[in-house]
């Protein structure tokens, strides 16, 4: 073999190695994953369980050597650790998915040995901190005990991270004692370095909503902030220092300095912050981006500087200091596609806490002045006492064209606002007065007022417009002095008294309210949306009464028109609380008559509900059987009725999403008087029919006046008492039932005078006694309407009640005619008169006279005949 052939056989066997070296790596890296899942998983469990006092779940894990080459990764999905007493029930931490990067070599470590982790990364989680009223936070679950704590178990895992990544993170902080929550929802946050090192730099991105409440009422709700930082990170002294950082709230750039140091229980601050530019379109960018418009068409004057300093420890019982000061002076901004600017502002405003304890945090707004056109306001104000009892001043006045703020800012309205705002108030008052009701601890003074207000939008039918509106402010409530307003072609006045403003808008408590409510014309579509009421029947959730309402409406109408009905002079009072509407009295003249309401419609719950007594005097029949569906569905019948009724109705059932009856649920009974009815059959296919195929009646005649009506109605069907009614000489009575499907099932029966039923019937009755032909004055006819009102069914028995009827006179007839014939017997046999003279002129006669007189009698009737036959042989 030559070298050439030597070569090229090397090179084979060479490439045939590698080929096979590659094989088998490929292999590797599939099942190592398969081999050793179950041991990372242990060694994670018991690593964590080892290490903290809590209950960590999951439910499932993937290993891969090929997601994070050439490191492992374990993907575990759906892991929670929830906190043991005394926060039993709370979750500490869950994600959707958490990754732990990891060399390969720690696959092969025993499962009691710590993993050492290179990166991490969770999505879709939250972080829930939780301090109690003991100021004990669950966060606090590592254990300890000497073995943990000891030199050889420093740590319970080995660190060596390099760079971690949250997606989508949400923090919860939760301060039970002071009733404090803070939360940053959507975090997206990464962070680079070599946690390896004690004395690293961390470079991290993050960016957030924030939002703040304190005492039940929010500060700051989804506020966007970022934070690009590095921070120099010292592990064996835990102090994190800001270096190269520039942070913003909404679109205001904050820059940092200083750091913050873990010292064995407390936290120390000492930090500084400020606005790097002293332009005032810092202040527009403290506006949410959608708000504050192009940042960058914007001419400003003046300053706006924010800045402040935060120091001091954070422990159980103290916080760090803080001086936290706005201020702008003599600035204006002017956006370059709107026509007027807003000048002359001054902003002097400032958070403080000299002391560390939390109680004395107080905020002071010094001055808050500007000017738009001719029209000034200013305003001051100060909050003392903001984690006890919050203590609040406020003092405005001023006056505000609403026309002009489209004209000086990018407010996001569809269409412009008009009218003249006028201030002049002062209010002060402390929170627990406000919790507690003592409205004599609540100062106020003052009065504002709106006029020429217009407002035009896709909430609304039409512009709403508001000529004046007076609120004056006194000690104990808040007066609603005038209010007047058109909207299409409607109009309102209202005037009363509000209480308990302050517990609204601080505590979220009632809104209670005691007004009078007065309308020459109210259409209830022109105070429904566009889309509502072009649709009328579009809405697509039911209507909800506010729960934070307690109101009391005394109103007057002399117009309402509510879906194509109009109602006159409508009088009573409306009280609106617990989610629910109550009807007291309630007036109104409708349909030629009157209609009294007193009743409930609830939304609370799931299913808006309702329950209504109601009594109709002397209204249209036709109109009101007609025109109001629910009236329709439980006598449609009374369409074909002219004239009055007197009706009281109990009604409750299940409102739809259009807050209408749903007929299929309600349940009650509807009682009704006749007043000078008359019948139109030919407005009823049920009663033409009958009207056809009786011909004895004429419906149109029938005598209605006085009659009373029953009706019970459940489950979608209506049960008519029997209803006795006469025509002429003959009684009738109705009974039967129908359902709101408009099928029906009636019984008609005539207790009907035999000479109706024709000239054979009559000559029978001829024939019979006096006696008897007393007996058969009357037969009862059942008639029966089924089907439906539109496509009714006739039947009838008269065929056979007057068959049963001849049956009747002929058996009386045979009766007659036996009785006769026995009578004519007894007379012939001397039994009957004779009999009788003969005992009363003898007493003596004996029975044997008796026998012999009948035994003569018999035997010359049959002699004679004898007799006879033999002459007329011979």
């Amino acid at each position: 073999m030559n070298k050439k052939e030597i070569k090229k056989s090397t090179t084979k066997k060479v490439l045939k190695w590698i080929v096979s070296i590659f094989l088998v790596l490929i292999i590797a890296l599939v099942s190592i994953p398969f081999l050793f899942k179950d041991k990372i998983v242990q060694m994670v469990t018991n690593t964590i369980n080892n290490s903290i006092n809590a209950t960590v779940t999951f439910k499932e894990s993937d290993l891969s050597l090929f997601r994070s080459f050439p490191l492992a990764s374990l993907k575990v999905n759906d892991i929670s650790v929830a906190n043991k007493a005394p926060f039993l029930g709370d979750t500490l931490f869950n994600a959707k998915t958490l990754s732990l990067d990891m060399k390969i070599t720690e696959l092969f470590k025993n499962t009691n040995e710590t993993i050492d982790l290179q990166s991490i990364e969770a999505s879709n989680g939250k972080v829930n901190i939780i301090f109690n009223k003991e100021n004990v936070g669950n966060y606090d679950i590592a254990i300890k005990n000497e073995a943990v704590n000891s030199a050889e178990n420093s740590s319970s895992f080995s660190f060596n991270i390099q760079d971690y990544k949250v997606d989508n993170l949400q923090f919860n902080y939760l301060d039970e004692s002071s009733n404090m929550k803070l939360q940053l929802d959507s975090i997206y946050h990464t962070g680079k370095g070599n946690f390896a090192k004690d004395i690293l730099d961390l470079d991290t991105e993050t960016t957030a909503k924030l939002s703040f409440d304190m005492e039940n009422v929010n500060y700051i709700k989804n506020v966007a902030v970022k934070l690009n930082a590095v921070l120099g990170i010292d592990l064996k002294n835990s102090k994190y220092t800001f270096k190269e950082n520039t942070g913003y709230i909404n679109q205001l750039p904050l820059e940092f300095d200083g750091f913050i140091q873990l010292i064995e229980e407390n936290q120390l601050y000492d930090i500084s912050f400020k606005t790097p530019t002293s332009s005032f379109k810092n202040a527009l960018a403290l506006m949410p981006a959608q708000y504050s418009g192009n940042l960058k068409t914007i001419k400003t004057e003046g300053n706006f500087d924010m800045n402040g300093v935060v120091k001091g420890a954070l422990s159980e019982t103290t916080i760090p200091a803080f001086d936290i000061s706005i201020k702008s002076e003599n600035a204006m901004f002017k956006y370059a596609d709107l026509p007027k600017s807003v000048k002359n502002i001054t902003i002097d405003s400032k958070i403080i806490n000299k002391t560390g304890n939390t109680k004395d945090t107080y905020v002071d707004i010094n001055k808050l002045n500007f000017k738009i056109d001719e029209d000034a306001f200013s305003a001051n104000g100060s909050v003392r006492n903001i984690t006890t009892n919050p203590n609040i001043n406020i003092a405005a006045k001023g006056t505000i064209n609403l026309a002009n703020i489209g004209k000086v800012y990018p407010a996001p309205l569809e269409k412009e606002l008009a009218g003249i705002l006028k201030a002049d108030i002062k209010s002060s008052f402390d929170m627990n007065s406000v919790e507690k009701g003592n409205y004599q601890n609540i100062k106020n003074e003052g009065n504002l007022s709106v006029s020429k207000f217009k407002y035009e939008g896709k909430d609304v039918a039409n512009a709403f417009l508001i000529d004046n509106a007076s609120v004056i402010f006194n000690t104990n409530s808040i007066k609603l002095n005038e209010f007047i307003a058109k909207t299409g072609t409607s109009d309102l006045s209202i005037k009363g008294n509000l209480e308990n403003f302050y517990g609204f808008l601080f505590k979220d408590q009632t809104l209670k309210g005691d007004f009078n409510l007065n309308s020459s014309n109210f259409k209830v579509n022109d105070f429904l949306s566009k889309e509502t009421a072009e649709t009328e029947t579009s809405a697509t959730s039911t209507l909800k009464i506010p729960a934070f309402l307690d109101i009391k409406l005394n109103a007057k109408a002399k117009t309402v028109l509510y879906d194509n009905i109009t109602l006159s002079n409508v009088s009573g009072d409306v009280f609106i609380k617990d989610e629910s509407v109550n009807l007291k009295n309630l007036n109104s003249d409708i349909f030629g008559g009157n209609i009294g309401m007193n009743g409930t419609v609830s939304t609370k719950g799931k299913e808006a509900n309702f329950s209504m007594d109601l009594n109709l005097n002397q209204l249209n029949i036709a109109d009101s059987f007609t025109q109001l569906e629910m009236l329709k569905s439980i006598a449609p019948i009374a369409k074909s009725i002219e004239g009055k009724i007197n009706s009281t109705v109990k009604v409750s059932g299940i409102l739809d999403e259009n807050m209408s009856p749903n007929l299929k649920s309600i349940t009650g009974d509807l009682f009704g008087k006749l007043l000078n009815p008359k019948i139109k059959g030919n407005k009823s296919k049920a009663l033409s029919l009958l009207d056809k195929n009786v011909d004895f009646i004429n419906l149109d005649n029938l005598n209605l006046d006085g009659i009373n009506a029953l009706f019970t109605f459940n489950n979608g069907e209506v049960s008519v008492k029997p209803i006795d009614l006469k025509y002429k000489d003959i009684g009738i009575v109705i009974d039967g039932k129908h359902g709101f499907d408009n099928t029906m099932n009636y019984n008609v029966v005539f207790d009907l005078p035999v000479k109706y039923l024709g000239t054979t019937v009559t000559n029978a009755l001829a024939k019979l006694t006096p006696k008897d032909a007393a007996d058969i004055k009357t037969i009862p006819v059942t008639t029966n309407l089924t089907g439906s009102f539109s496509s009714p069914n006739f039947s009838t028995n008269i065929k056979d009640a007057t068959a049963t009827l001849m049956k009747n006179i002929v058996e009386k007839q045979k009766q007659s005619l036996i009785d006769k014939g026995k009578d004519k017997l007894t007379d012939l046999l001397g039994l009957g008169t004779q009999k009788n003279d003969s005992i009363k002129k003898d007493s003596t006669v004996t029975k044997n006279d008796t026998k012999d007189k009948i035994k003569n009698v018999l035997g010359g009737l049959f002699g004679n005949k004898k007799k006879d036959t033999v002459k007329k042989k011979n």
